[in-house]
């Protein structure tokens, strides 16, 4: 959504809790991230402002700092890695300002393919996610009040506009931030899901078939210019979470978690974070205890969203986590892991 885009900028950068869970690393970089992607323990990767990509082989002990070459101007948004090597980056902007671009690397960052690019007016790309490794989607803000869908059945190396029936129609302002990365999530070999803010009331678009038909529900949870849901995590093919807030109130006490245990056919309210506010993304740790990042701090459940507890204040973007790695990041550069000691 676009006037997110410069909004976290302007927030003071909260210092880390001395209780050291998140545990901060040394990057000498001043981009500010809000995807990251944990492909194993050793092997993640970070994009964001300043055409930035970041990648560590080694668990975070060394990190490749990458500038995309022509990109300068370019945040990317969204970033899906396969593995080491390979990896596409989703930049996020106007199109008809030429910012609305998709890149691919298969050599780990040395070299970039502009595999897609538009400049149709309106097009402002929020996120990217694959089933497998040859089929993926990627989402843009609507375009004459419907999602724009591009697909890709060669693991991104080509895209085409995907040909949707009976897509539901957007209402008004409806849209979805380009927060964390994942406004939109894959499940499964054809589940879709993309959760939404900018209107009246937040709502969940669902498909069950890779995009050849979608329906839109409605949830519980109050929306408006700057509020909504924010993101989504799945961790198997009927459960679900969404998180959300406002960002332009980020420490306002909303509603801001749904969960679903019909595979996003109905969504139900739970209780509000610790601390409260806005949510940004949110990822499961050992299939088993949720944990919530934003600008307001983050926060983890071990009932599934029915009570939480407070980490710290600290103000993340987005958050993935495979096995034992969970990993944060955020602002000015901010990269953090967690130690995950205190869940155990």
């Amino acid at each position: 959504m676009r006037k997110i885009f410069l909004t976290f900028l302007l927030l003071s950068f909260l210092h880390l809790s001395s209780k050291a869970q998140w545990l901060r690393q040394n990057i000498n970089t001043t981009a500010s991230f809000r995807t990251v992607h944990v492909v194993s323990d050793k092997n993640v990767w970070v994009s964001g402002s300043k055409g930035t990509v970041l990648r560590t082989i080694d668990g975070g002990q060394n990190w490749h700092v990458i500038n995309v070459p022509n990109a300068e101007k370019l945040d990317f948004r969204d970033i899906y890695a396969f593995n080491e090597r390979e990896a596409i980056i989703v930049s996020a902007g106007e199109a008809s300002e030429g910012a609305a671009k998709i890149y691919r690397t298969e050599d780990a960052g040395q070299t970039w393919n502009l595999v897609f690019q538009t400049e149709e007016k309106g097009v402002f790309f929020d996120g990217i996610d694959f089933w497998d490794k040859k089929t993926g989607l990627v989402f843009s803000d609507p375009i004459d009040g419907h999602w724009y869908l591009l697909k890709t059945i060669d693991a991104g190396k080509t895209w085409q506009k995907l040909t949707t029936i009976d897509l539901p129609a957007n209402r008004g302002t409806e849209a979805a931030f380009a927060a964390s990365g994942t406004s939109m999530v894959t499940v499964g070999k054809k589940q879709a899901y993309i959760c939404t803010g900018g209107a009246e009331i937040a709502r969940v678009f669902r498909t069950l078939n890779q995009g050849k038909t979608w329906e839109a529900i409605d949830t519980p949870v109050p929306a408006g210019k700057a509020s909504g849901l924010f993101g989504m995590r799945f961790w198997d093919n009927k459960h679900g979470v969404a998180v959300g807030g406002d960002y332009l109130e980020v420490e306002k006490d909303l509603p801001n978690v749904l969960v679903t245990a019909d595979a996003g056919k109905t969504w139900q309210l739970e209780a509000n974070t610790n601390p409260a506010g806005l949510k940004e993304g949110v990822a499961i740790f050992q299939k088993k205890i949720l944990i919530a990042v934003g600008p307001s701090g983050t926060s983890y459940s071990k009932d599934f969203g029915k009570s939480w507890i407070m980490i710290d204040k600290t103000p993340f973007h987005a958050i993935s986590i495979v096995g034992n790695s969970v990993w944060a990041v955020g602002g000015k550069g901010m990269i953090a892991r967690l130690n995950t000691d205190f869940l155990k």
